[in-house]
């Protein structure tokens, strides 16, 4: 792989200058996993590549998914086929070539709540198998197994008895959605492509009937400048809608936003070895082990209000207590909750009126010319959609395009993985710190994990743990900020880790050690810390508050909308 950028304030600078002064023949409006893989794919295929995002990296749906890369075994009853295919496919692909270090397989139990349940779960299991085998490269994931209903027990002693009859275990598998969308985001940087976050598309440049760019504003500092482009690709998710008309013009589809609600609970809450898949009157719910944690999820319902800070109501809550609570022997309470997370997913909008019946398949258009749009899909299989985008590319570059690479192109952090697994003895030697930290390491940053702690090198107080989150070390806080992009402490304790969803305190206690930490890397003061610090703090009360009181979405959308860092550097900067 190509030198992977450090991701800086220096880059950062960098990158600014690059907009401003180039000309792109892919300019990608979106830095979420769909946009980032088209930012990758358009890079690999030799194309001139810029990618910008309002926001940070995965700060929407891409960092609040259910984490899972999984073939979506619920679209079998609806035939879709060609998708679950599809997802299978690229699941296996991550965890076997491209993203070994991010994506993890793990077991599901499927309980069974009537014998004769088992003989169509079974086909659905065995079709789920055979369509992950179809045109597979290596080895998939293990089959399925049933189990009695001791025996699903003994896997899951969480179980309340007569809650089923037995179970059925399959595989599929999870990755840490905002660190892989990272992942993607520095390895189209690595071949090429200039990525900037915090940078705002405010209008589109027009000339004879087409776009022929962007203006872009600096989120940080309020500075705006032209992109030049042959081609804009509308990869912003629940944002198309919005993004098309800024463009102008009538877009080729509509997507809806559908709310997701996760809670996440302590590990030692439920006793269980894997995960569970439980049927509901609208839906699935899942229950995934997560670290020392659970994710218990998800809701399914419109949200037509604040895309930026969707809320997770009590309601919302309630409904995944009440659902988990009815095979849990020890039911879950409200104070059993260390985190809750609420994302949108952006559906194509069709006949149906409910957002749990919509398709997940993707679409692609080219609205005008100089525009291209992808929306829909899953997470899973943000590759294909990136590859259809940059192919409808085609028809607005000068050049002969070539076909899509990524399926051959491991992320940053692929190569060497599993070398570096058979060397975990020595790295925890050499550092100084435990087998178990060099291995949670090891599954976050892969092979630049001696990158990470050579951070360290010169002041070892940086492998100490991060005050109220001892999962994680301080040096991550340090590399955040110099190699990953990351500008303020929501950037690092919502997505360069996943300390606002793993504590109890959701990074409030954690907030000012680590604003010192990476206060010289990023070149903030002490107003500049005390602002940071009391702006994430205020952004948890106003989470706490819309979860914690009953109230209409609007009222919870205006408590979750507490004033953010970045708006606070614009307004400052526009005075």
């Amino acid at each position: 792989m190509p030198v992977v950028p450090a991701l800086g304030p220096e880059q950062r600078a960098r990158a600014w200058s690059e907009l401003a002064e180039e000309s792109f023949e892919v300019l990608v409006v979106g830095g979420g996993v769909t946009g980032a893989g088209v930012a990758l794919d358009a890079a690999t295929r030799g194309l001139r590549t810029a990618l910008v995002e309002a926001r940070d990296f995965a700060s929407g749906t891409s960092s609040r998914s259910s984490k899972l890369f999984h073939g979506g075994l619920r679209y079998l009853e609806s035939f879709d086929f060609g998708l679950v295919r599809e997802a299978l496919h690229e699941r296996d692909l991550s965890v076997t070539r491209l993203a070994p270090h991010l994506v993890k397989p793990v077991p599901f139990l499927y309980p069974l709540t009537r014998h004769w349940e088992r003989p169509y779960v079974t086909a659905g299991l065995t079709l789920y198998d055979a369509l992950a085998r179809v045109g597979a490269l290596s080895t998939p994931l293990p089959p399925q197994r049933h189990l009695t209903r001791t025996g699903a027990r003994k896997l899951f002693p969480a179980l309340r008895p007569d809650s089923l009859v037995g179970a059925v275990r399959y595989y599929d598998a999870q990755a840490d959605d905002a660190r892989h969308t990272l992942g993607v985001v520095r390895t189209a940087a690595a071949y090429g492509a200039t990525v900037l976050n915090s940078a705002a598309v405010v209008a589109f440049t027009h000339a004879g009937g087409r776009v022929t760019g962007v203006r872009v504003r600096d989120v940080e500092t309020g500075a705006e400048t032209d992109v030049r482009a042959e081609v804009v690709v509308n990869a912003t998710g629940v944002w198309t809608d919005d993004i098309q008309t800024l463009i102008g013009g009538r877009g080729r589809f509509h997507v809806r936003a559908s709310k997701g609600v996760h809670i996440v609970v302590p590990r030692d809450r439920i006793n269980g070895e894997t995960g569970l898949i439980l049927r509901t009157e609208k839906s699935v719910l899942f229950v995934i082990p997560w670290g020392s944690h659970w994710i218990v999820g998800t809701t399914d319902t419109d949200w037509d209000l604040d895309k930026a800070h969707p809320a997770a109501s009590r309601a919302d809550i309630d409904y995944i207590l009440e659902n988990v609570n009815k095979v849990l022997a020890v039911p879950l309470t409200h104070d059993d909750i260390t985190g809750v997370y609420a994302g949108l997913r952006p559906l194509l909008a069709g006949e149906s009126e409910i957002t749990s019946q919509l398709s997940r398949e993707h679409a692609v258009a080219r609205p005008m010319p100089g525009v291209v749009a992808v929306a829909g899909g899953k997470y899973t299989t943000y590759r294909p959609m990136a590859a259809d985008a940059v192919d409808a590319v085609a028809a607005d570059v000068t050049r002969a395009v070539p076909p899509s690479v990524t399926e051959n192109v491991p992320l940053v952090g692929a190569e060497g993985y599993h070398a570096m697994v058979n060397q975990l003895h020595g790295l925890s030697q050499r550092w100084g710190i435990p087998r178990f930290r060099a291995e949670h390491l090891l599954n976050r940053y892969g092979s630049e994990t001696p990158e990470v702690l050579a951070l360290a090198a010169g002041d070892r107080s940086l492998l100490e743990p991060v005050p109220g989150a001892e999962e994680y070390l301080m040096v991550e806080m340090v590399w955040g900020a110099s190699h990953e992009g990351a500008l303020h402490l929501d950037d690092l304790l919502a997505r360069r880790t996943r300390i606002s969803i793993e504590t109890p305190h959701r990074g409030a206690a954690s907030a000012e050690p680590v604003a010192r930490a990476v206060a010289g890397v990023l070149g903030w003061d002490e107003e500049r810390i005390a602002n940071e610090v009391d702006s994430y703090a205020a952004r948890v009360e106003a989470e706490r508050r819309s979860q914690a009181e009953p109230g209409d979405q609007e009222a919870d959308a205006v408590r979750v909308a507490a004033p953010d860092t970045r708006a606070v550097a614009v307004g400052r900067a526009l005075v």
